[in-house]
């Protein structure tokens, strides 16, 4: 007694088959049984009933002939393209002609193929079902990768809410707490010093009087870099302000630029834009070794510009891939999440960091370039 054939183990395709010719059809089944290849195939032969087949679903590709009784194959590659995009579709005719085949392909079709040619078709229909599901498996990742994207998005601006919040308690803290302890220490010291009779009491008041002068300083320093109270009075105040502080901090000229003297932008924007010159300038004392450094600040046309210009010895490329370029990379985590972008390009001759974010409207119109803060951004002296 023969022993039965063992069960094919590959997977089945199932092919819908579109042909008006039982003919074709079974050529098609022949070419298939000879190559071996698992499948199941269903023949329709009208647009309402390949319509039905594509609906219920199951298949793994369509082959379709091109020349149909009242209609074409590419009318029934855009009626799957509809009903079922990750399908493949192979156009299998007798004869297509080269301005069809083009037309098809330019269409998005998987493939094409003649019937005079049918021994390929086996390698045809698994090639185009092996480059769909790498599609879709790569179309799996774009979307899972863009998931993750925008998490970490999220993450990053729960975070920096987090670290503004935290910046605004301390600068309270330090205001309220440790300054206000300060200052009292001081009226105390001073009294201490006013009474104090041994002259080397009063030179131990005195020395103490001057650390803690230090201390205030240093804490109201602190309070102002982690919060400082001029936001409250505009973005362009804010930037004035961390200009002169900056100039007076490093003794490099600092010129701003403005399209009006106050410019008004959502509070999220200001603090972007803020955080974006305070960084840049950061960035300009610990690396650029410029003599000059230009802040351009406009809102024309709809859009808040921020331009943080040095002239200084630049970055190369390596420096804006490293590993270890946070700062920059929260800025541009910051320009995104209020719809803004980041540029920054770099030569020899300097560097520029570009803010730029769209406004919803126009919340005010800007005037005229303070002409005695204006010179030309590209030539430093």
């Amino acid at each position: 007694m023969n022993p039965s054939p063992e069960p094919d183990s590959r997977p089945q395709v199932r092919i819908l088959h579109l042909e008006d010719s039982r003919v074709d059809h079974a050529l098609v089944k022949f070419a298939l049984q000879r190559s071996q290849l698992n499948c199941d195939i269903q023949l329709v032969d009208t647009l309402e009933d390949f319509q039905r087949e594509l609906e219920a679903g199951g298949y793994d590709i369509v082959l379709a002939d091109y020349h149909l009784p009242g209609f074409t194959g590419i009318d029934a590659w855009q009626l799957s393209r509809t009903l079922r995009p990750e399908l493949p579709f192979v156009i299998l005719s007798g004869a297509i002609g080269e301005a069809a085949a083009v037309e098809a392909m330019h269409e998005g079709v998987s493939d094409y193929l003649l019937k005079d040619n049918m021994q390929r078709l086996a390698h045809v229909i698994q090639r185009a079902i092996e480059v769909s599901q790498a599609r879709q498996a790569k179309a799996r990742a774009d979307e899972e990768l863009a998931e993750s994207r925008r998490r970490l998005g999220e993450l990053a601006e729960h975070l920096q809410t987090g670290i503004e919040q935290e910046r605004a308690d301390i600068a309270r803290e330090i205001h309220d707490d440790i300054g206000g302890a300060l200052a009292a220490v001081k009226l105390d010291l001073a009294w201490v010093g006013r009474r104090a009779e041994d002259a080397e009491m009063k030179r131990h008041v005195a020395t103490a009087m001057e650390m803690l002068q230090h201390a205030l300083g240093a804490s109201q320093r602190i309070m102002l870099n982690l919060r400082p109270p001029i936001l409250d009075q505009g973005l362009v105040a804010a930037v004035l302000w961390l200009a002169a502080n900056f100039e007076r901090r490093t003794g490099l000229s600092v010129v701003v630029r403005r399209s009006a003297e106050t410019i008004d932008v959502p509070r999220d924007v200001q603090l972007v834009a803020y955080r974006t010159a305070q960084e840049a300038l950061t960035n300009v004392a610990k690396h650029a070794q410029a003599k000059a450094v230009q802040i351009d600040l406009s809102d024309r046309e709809g859009v808040l510009t921020l331009e943080v210009t040095d002239n200084g010895r630049g970055m190369g490329p390596e420096a804006l891939r490293k590993a270890k370029s946070f700062g920059l990379l929260g800025l541009k985590e910051r320009a995104a999440k209020v719809d803004g972008w980041l540029d920054i390009s770099s030569s020899p001759r300097g560097t520029s960091v570009i803010l730029s974010v769209p406004l919803a409207s126009r919340l005010g119109e800007g005037g005229n370039i303070n002409k005695e803060d204006a010179h030309d951004p590209g030539h430093f002296v």
